[in-house]
């Protein structure tokens, strides 16, 4: 393999580099190279083992942010990485171009909302959107130096690939009939989260909490039998119209004698039972409660406990409906004001106060969700809960803490899956129906369907013999869509023999926050399709955090752009940083541009260390090796034996921070400072085989360290081991250890860096240079063997070893 070359400038060694120091600059052509050579193209007729990365698709209406950056770069190491241990990798490059994010983006630029305009002429809002956004989200990558098998759009097997392409969209469409025909999804009218903003159901995996600020209300009530007041408290006026019964605690003495009795709701006059019942908190409010039909998801559980009709009083638009009664067509904020003004008019209103209220919002658009009786598709999932877990512990987790996020998300899982949505940018359930039975037709997989304007491909009802159909108009959620991904890239029913031989997938690499809801719904949706798991192992990363800690935001104003870490510092200080960075024992990456920056100087004395050796030739056979020289190969050697474990398990981190090391302390203050004499031999006096024994380690180590470093750092590497070897450094092997017993030295690497110190500030202490001679000096018997060299290191005149 070693042997190869491809792009490189042919064999033999090339001159001196003559290049001072490393610069950006020299990164553009090189990424450009491997792009229109098409260099790291999957190769569908290699016999090499494949190694697959499903790669997680960002949305492409947004610039890519600087932890989308960190991943891709890490998973470029990974990749990397494998293909110089011989892998077949396929690194695809997906661009999410589905859903909610695209739809609101429409919805900015062009000033409407959904419903504004035609269904088409909405989704031709959303494409342009897409077609201004794409190609930026590509040009960042590309100035990262990542590997993609390919920078086109396509079908092919790493092609880039669009989650709104008829082909992607098409594969979702058949997991779709496949799971219909498996007796696994159903529809159902019931309670579910819904956002005002979006407009639509949302899954229980995109609600996220928030302590917003409200008004806690304490109102009259009347007790039907004795006419007495009752005060109930409440951040949910509006919601009275739908109260179904009070309750108090069971221990609560103040309120026994209440049980069984009536009560009368303020405005609307409507009798409810009172009951005791656990779900009253005595120290909350006045210890009374008043359940609502869906006010929040303890309602909605004491509605089924107690097995209440509920009365929805939000309509499908977001507003109140007729259940609301002279609220009716406000918005739920506005029902709230105009409640509290009858309220306080009929002098109900006892006394308001403010608190902060636990609040279930959407995770993307942040508005307060409301529950409302919709019809939705549902997936079963509560069936399989065990299985799942089963699963959850069958994935190799990077690192092995954050299973535990999947495991805790397994457990709360509590009703199955709603999978429809009420939008129009997203793929279509591909269903009609009969116009005069209502029979659900669902058409034969390969193609993509548009039910809401295609004509139905059956003729006639199998049910009645109708003749007339109407197509469904809800869309898939977003997820639904996205758990598609591994099988996409494999070639699921599409290319069957490639999907047996390469499932399953080698990795998911993803972020912490998104466990719940991509990597959750694949493992489901896939083994529910499979019978398999289709992960092997799964990397999640972590978040983005500046200097002091606290987690990017635009608000914070401590947000760093990519492409300004581009355009200041190119992308090897960056690549070197995420690696340096990215300890997964560790909860979050810090970033500043100052550490970015930081990791040039390793990269310049990289530069630098290669510079020196280049002027030296390295013999063409392996001589006998001097003392000092087998020691620094036996350090080589160490390094080559803990990135490979490492490499393995994605841990970047150790590898880069023990290379960093290496060419500062280890190799350059003290291997070449050591043999540099040996190596020059301008006075001759050494011999060939001193000489050459020198130049091999000199070239042997920084050919092995620049071979460790390419994943990490993939411009600088091919550019030193192209002028070093004229090899392509991406092309070769990585190193294996030395084979054979390893002769051990009688000195620690650290001893003799104690050593050359305590030499060095000796020097300086007296205000002599380091060159400056030293008449005399004994050293430890365990330094006798590298003895020539370090006198000559150090210009000692008569050394001695006691």
């Amino acid at each position: 393999m070693e042997t190869k070359n491809k792009g490189g400038k042919g064999e033999g060694r090339q001159s001196k580099i003559e290049e001072k120091r490393w610069d950006k600059v020299i990164e553009i052509p090189i990424a450009r190279k491997w792009k229109d050579n098409k260099l790291y193209a999957f190769d569908r007729k290699s016999k090499k083992p494949v190694y697959s990365i499903d790669t997680p698709p960002p949305y492409v209406n947004t610039p890519v942010h600087i932890g989308q950056a960190a991943t891709y770069v890490l998973m470029d190491m990974f990749a990397r990485f494998r293909r110089m241990t011989g892998h077949n990798v396929l690194f695809p490059l997906g661009l999410d171009r589905n859903g909610l994010p695209i739809e609101m983006a429409a919805e900015r630029k062009f000033g409407i909302k959904l419903g504004d305009v035609t269904r088409e002429r909405f989704i031709k809002m959303c494409r342009s959107v897409l077609e201004e956004s794409s190609s930026a989200t590509e040009e960042t990558f590309f100035r990262l130096g990542i590997s993609f098998n390919s920078w086109k759009a396509g079908e092919e097997v790493g092609d880039i690939y669009h989650t709104d392409s008829p082909d992607y969209r098409s594969l979702t469409q058949d997991s779709f009939i496949d799971l219909w025909n498996k007796g696994l999804i159903y529809e159902d009218d019931r309670i579910n989260n819904f956002c005002p903003g979006c407009g639509t159901t949302i899954a229980d995996a995109e609600v996220i909490y928030r302590d917003l600020p409200s008004k806690f209300n304490d109102i009259i009530f009347r007790v039907k039998e004795t006419g007495e007041k009752i005060i109930i408290g409440t951040t949910r006026p509006e919601l009275i119209c739908t109260c179904a019964m009070v309750i108090f605690n069971p221990k609560d003495d103040r309120y026994r004698s209440l049980e069984g009795k009536t009560a009368v709701t303020p405005v609307f006059g409507k009798e409810v039972p009172i009951k005791s019942h656990p779900y009253a908190e005595m120290d909350k409010g006045t210890g009374l409660m008043m359940m609502c039909s869906a006010g929040d998801l303890t309602d909605i559980r004491f509605f089924r406990e107690m097995n209440l009709e509920p009365l929805i009083a939000i309509g499908s638009n977001g507003l109140m409906n007729e259940h609301a009664g002279f609220m009716k067509g406000l918005t739920v904020q506005q029902a709230r004001g105009k409640m509290i003004e009858v309220l306080i008019e009929k002098k109900l209103l006892v006394k308001q106060k403010d608190t902060v209220h636990r609040t279930p919002v959407c995770e993307r658009s942040k508005d307060p969700i409301e529950f409302i009786s919709m019809k939705e598709f549902y997936l079963k999932q509560m069936d399989c809960k065990k299985k799942m877990l089963e699963l959850a512990k069958k994935i190799s987790f990077y690192s092995p803490r954050s299973r535990q996020i999947m495991i805790d998300w397994i457990n709360s899982v509590s009703i199955d899956w709603p999978i429809s949505r009420r939008r129009y940018y997203a793929t279509e359930i591909p269903i009609w129906y009969c116009a005069k039975c209502k029979h659900p037709i669902l058409p034969p997989k390969g193609e993509y369907y548009q039910p809401w304007k295609d004509k139905c491909p059956w003729e006639t009802c199998p049910k009645c013999g109708h003749g007339e159909f109407y197509g469904e108009d809800r869309v898939f959620d977003t997820w639904f869509d996205s758990s598609m991904s591994p099988l996409y890239i494999l070639k699921y029913s599409r290319d069957g023999e490639f999907f047996r031989r390469n499932s399953p997938c080698s990795l998911r690499p993803q972020g912490k926050e998104i466990i719940r809801t991509w990597l959750y719904y694949t493992v489901l949706k896939d083994y529910l399709l499979t019978g398999e798991l289709i992960f092997r192992d799964a990397w999640i990363n972590y978040h983005i955090v500046d200097d002091n800690g606290k987690k990017m935001s635009k608000s914070l104003g401590n947000i760093i752009d990519p492409q300004e870490v581009i355009k200041r510092f190119g992308a090897e200080p960056f690549r070197m940083w995420c690696a340096i960075e990215g300890n997964l024992e560790n909860t979050d990456f810090r970033c500043s541009f100052d550490r970015i920056e930081g990791t040039h100087k390793t990269l310049t004395k990289i530069w630098n260390v290669a510079r020196f050796v280049s002027m030296f030739p390295k013999p063409g056979k392996r001589p006998e090796l001097e003392p000092a020289d087998r020691w620094i190969m036996n350090e080589v050697n160490k390094l080559v034996k803990n990135a490979r474990k490492c490499y393995e398990k994605y841990d970047f981190h150790t590898p880069a921070a023990e290379i960093k090391h290496f060419i500062w302390e280890t190799f350059a203050s003290n291997y070449i400072e050591m043999v540099k004499t040996r190596a020059y031999n301008e006075n001759g006096d050494f011999s060939k085989q001193e000489q050459e024994s020198a130049c091999f380690a000199l070239n042997h180590a920084l050919e092995t360290v620049l071979r460790l470093l390419a994943p990490v750092n993939p411009f600088l590497t091919y550019r030193l081991y192209e002028e070093l070897t004229g090899k392509d450094i991406h092309f070769t092997e990585f190193p294996e250890p030395e084979k054979g017993p390893e002769k051990k030295m009688q000195f620690t690497t650290e001893e003799l860096a104690e050593l050359n110190s305590g030499i060095w500030k000796a020097k300086k202490d007296k205000g002599e240079s380091l060159k400056s001679e030293i008449e005399k000096m004994e050293m430890p018997k365990k330094f006798r063997e590298i003895g020539s060299d370090l006198r000559r290191m150090h210009n000692i005149s008569k050394l001695s070893f006691v």
